[in-house]
């Protein structure tokens, strides 16, 4: 059977990345209908099956368990260094299952409260958890300062997920909270009247002479010599291991020659989208990366082998307000896309939109939504997970 996973990253004050929520579901047969419960065996399962490794770095991974894994010590089988046990709202916090709490306490897990609700009720429970999550969504301003008030000395750390703008980081901080779950930092931070800072107008430039009808290894030349760091990276690149070359790359003109033009263009555009991220979360290089990797993997499943190029752009080019802190509009104003991408990312319509709900709604779990994007073919849907894990080991491939 197939198993679909998902990840949401959970970011320190600094925006560097703490952990990452961790989401599954069994295969396309349901895997993109809301299940009442999670299978122990599901879970565990899961967990065997994906590298843990490949989706979280170092970093901590956050797993759900209902009643049914708790009671059946289904969390022994994970490691715990590197896990932290989610504890649903959904389950009841009766004395048996605060015992298996405890006992994995005691083994060494950390335990975190998910959708946490300031009740009486997980009073017996808040005493073992080190992590007390927060839904921005569900809880509104005073409810989330008042929580932060009452357990800022419990010894718990306060964790505000759902979490979609930089505003909302912002009053997390200033209430208390010191981890963030969400997608803020995809978001454009908007400062009217900014002059964009040399080194990203650069990357722009760049952008824009790879993308355009025609390649000229002059003009890249010229632009990279404005910042020979992007020089140095982009040869460390094309000369990495993975890129597996007998003959050392020396030069723009003799990449290009043994690359080829539209190879070429690929590594020129992700070196723009990385050397973007010196002011921003690390975290928003993977994203791009993972989903250009991804849109490229999709491509056949989809019948659009011809777009592959277009589609991989699509997906490295969806954080590009973000790093530049724009609409989207006037970042693509800037560059010679297809109009098929250009739709996508600003309207979310026409060819390739399918392509790029897909991916955004893959990130968040959002399984009903992929089902939505890609007209409930369970033929491609079964696919789809070893799409993002492919995609997420190439990602972690590229030296940034």
């Amino acid at each position: 059977m197939e198993k679909f996973l998902a990840r949401q990253p959970i970011f320190d004050s600094d925006r560097v990345v703490y952990g990452y929520e961790l989401l599954f579901r069994n295969g396309p047969g349901n895997a993109f209908t809301p299940a009442r419960e999670a299978s122990s065996n599901l879970i565990v399962d899961s967990t065997m099956l994906f590298d843990l490794q490949t989706l979280t770095g170092n970093a901590k991974a956050f797993i759900n368990l209902d009643r049914a894994a708790l009671l059946n010590d289904v969390a022994l089988l994970l490691p715990p260094d590197r896990t932290v046990i989610e504890i649903l709202e959904s389950v009841e916090p009766t004395p048996e299952i605060v015992a298996a709490c405890r006992n994995l306490c005691d083994r060494g897990y950390t335990l975190a409260l998910d959708d946490f609700v300031d009740h009486p009720k997980w009073a017996p429970l808040t005493s073992l958890v080190k992590y007390l999550k927060v839904d921005f969504l569900l809880s509104r301003g005073e409810a989330r300062r008042a929580i932060a008030q009452r357990y800022a000395r419990s010894g718990a750390q306060l964790l505000a997920e759902k979490v979609e703008t930089a505003a909302d980081q912002r009053d997390a901080e200033r209430f208390g909270y010191s981890l963030f779950q969400g997608y803020f930092f995809c978001k454009p931070s908007m400062v009217e009247g900014r002059a964009m800072p040399l080194n990203k107008l650069i990357c722009l430039r760049l952008l824009q002479a790879c993308t355009g009808t025609d390649i000229s290894h002059t003009e890249i030349e010229s632009i990279l010599k404005q910042d020979p760091s992007l020089v140095y990276k982009l040869l460390r690149y094309l000369n990495s291991p993975r890129m597996g070359f007998r003959t050392e790359i020396r030069s723009i003109k003799h990449a290009i020659t043994l690359l080829g033009e539209e190879e070429f263009r690929r590594w020129a555009a992700v070196l723009a989208i990385v050397a973007m991220t010196r002011d921003k979360p690390h975290e928003l290089i993977r994203t791009a990366l993972t989903r250009a990797y991804f849109c490229e993997e999709i491509s056949g499943l989809l019948g659009m082998p011809t777009d592959r190029s277009d589609l991989f752009l699509m997906g490295l080019l969806s954080v590009t307000d973000a790093l530049l802190d724009l609409p989207i509009d006037r970042v693509l104003a800037g560059l010679p896309v297809s109009q098929d991408v250009s739709l996508a990312l600003s309207r979310q319509s026409g060819r390739f939109s399918s392509v790029y709900h897909a991916i955004l709604s893959y990130e968040r779990g959002d399984w009903s939504r992929i089902s939505a994007a890609l007209g409930s073919r369970l033929d491609i849907e079964e696919h789809i997970p070893a799409c993002y894990l492919d995609a997420a080991k190439r990602a972690n491939q590229v030296p940034v």
